[in-house]
């Protein structure tokens, strides 16, 4: 009889140990958006389990108490209920008293332990971690009856431990963050790419979003060299020829060399004026004042002021004054969705991967386009944006076709002692423009090899 007792009270009170532990990994676990929705639609459970995972420290304070009571009292009944049943059964068998008390106890203690870890722990923190979102609308009603008896119990002990860590210098945190980080949305991109959730594109274009926060007009613009600007005093036709570079607007300088912007003009304005009066026409009569931006300017505030002022181009400019380049709203859309082509686009230059593993890569590449094509990391630092930046800082000249130099690919944090084991990159200047490098070769460097 003995045994029955013990063996009823230990499933009683193990499964009152796994209700905790569902309680306890369920809310963690449950995705708060997905019952916001259900309690938008009406559900009453879903809004009650919204409740508990409002206040989920304290909800974990109570699943904490309850597991560590429960599991008490299991242990507690094990040895004169199941115990003793056990002592007596070996007594009948002809085991002598001696043996049969320490045996029973410790055949109780295994039989407990069991019937705990499996039933009370992790069952029921597989189911759920598996069906949150069930368990959570389910166990609703029952938890937050629970933490309002329990609830003076609880915050007694919760106001015990806080004390406890702010006397040893650590200083609690009363709830959990429900949201995440910009690195955390990262790191769930990252691994839902590598489990197959996210497709590489889709993952990309994730990325992309997160990665925009943090880039500058200078970042995203079309750097001067590269802009076909138009002087003031000339006549409208010659934006007309200009129309033949693929592009609609461009900057329009004054008197007082490239820096002297003094508006923008596009094939809108020169269809305003009539064919005849082109050639005389001079362009400052049609241009309209520029929009100036910092390029240490925040893309998404770049876009702002784009749309308020209803532009398609900014003229970007450096910190000393001068013309640094424009961006365009398709410059902006492309750091989100990637190169976007048409028609008057001259071909584009990519990376291209030769037959020994090698990368051939446009030098005007930022630092990052090129990680994220070649998969090679080079190092990041505030004085250049482009590989032909790096090129040139590594050299400390001007480049020269035929240039090789060696770069590490030190991680993150590390002390910058140089050794045989670290990864790095061989860069080879193929050809140069305007006195920058305009292509390189590049590739990762092979033990016993170098520049």
């Amino acid at each position: 009889m003995l045994i029955v007792v013990g063996l009823l009270l230990i499933i009683l009170l193990t499964a009152a140990t796994g209700y905790f532990v569902a309680q306890e990994f369920g809310y963690v676990a449950v995705d708060r958006g997905k019952l916001r929705q259900l309690a938008d639609d009406g559900d009453p459970a879903a809004a009650r389990a919204l409740t508990v995972t409002s206040r989920l420290s304290f909800m974990l304070s109570g699943a904490q108490l309850g597991i560590t009571v429960t599991a008490l009292l299991v242990g507690y009944v094990a040895e004169p209920f199941l115990g003793g049943g056990l002592a007596d059964l070996l007594g009948v068998a002809g085991v002598s008293e001696a043996v049969s008390l320490p045996l029973s106890v410790a055949l109780a203690l295994v039989i407990a332990t069991i019937v705990q870890m499996v039933l009370g722990e992790l069952a029921p923190k597989n189911l759920a971690i598996a069906r949150a979102e069930q368990l959570a609308r389910a166990l609703s009603r029952s938890t937050l009856i629970y933490l309002a008896v329990a609830g003076p119990l609880i915050h007694l002990f919760d106001r015990a431990s806080v004390r406890l860590l702010r006397r040893i210098g650590i200083e609690p945190i009363e709830e959990l963050p429900s949201g995440a980080t910009p690195a955390d949305l990262e790191q769930i991109i990252a691994e839902s790419r590598e489990e197959g959730s996210l497709d590489v594109e889709m993952s990309t274009l994730l990325d992309r979003g997160l990665d925009f926060r943090e880039l500058t007009a200078g970042e995203a613009m079309v750097p001067r060299v590269d802009v076909h600007t138009v002087r003031a005093h000339e006549p409208v036709s010659r934006v007309v020829e200009l129309l033949d570079t693929g592009h609609s607007r461009f900057p329009v300088r004054g008197t007082e060399g490239v820096d002297d912007l003094i508006g923008v003009v596009g094939i809108a304005d020169v269809l305003g004026v009539p064919p005849g009066e082109r050639a005389t026409t001079p362009v400052s009569a049609v241009a309209g004042p520029p929009l100036l931006v910092p390029e240490t300017l925040p893309l998404p505030t770049v876009l702002d002021r784009l749309r308020s002022g209803h532009r398609q181009m900014a003229c970007v400019v450096d910190e000393y004054g001068g013309f640094a380049g424009v961006i365009t709203l398709e410059d902006i859309a492309e750091e989100l969705v990637g190169p976007i082509r048409d028609e008057d686009d001259p071909p584009e230059r990519a990376p291209a991967q030769q037959d020994d593993g090698s990368w051939v890569v446009p030098a005007r590449w930022r630092i990052d386009e090129v990680a994220d094509s070649t998969g090679i990391a080079l190092p990041e630092a505030p004085e250049y944006d482009t590989l032909s930046g790096l090129v040139m800082r590594e050299l400390g000249r001007v480049p020269e076709v035929g240039d090789r130099l060696e770069i590490s690919l030190l991680p993150e944090g590390a002390d910058g002692e140089v050794n045989e084991a670290e990864p790095r990159a061989l860069v080879e200047v193929l050809a140069v423009d305007r006195h920058v490098a305009d292509s390189v070769r590049l590739q990762l460097s092979k033990p016993g090899v170098t520049a």
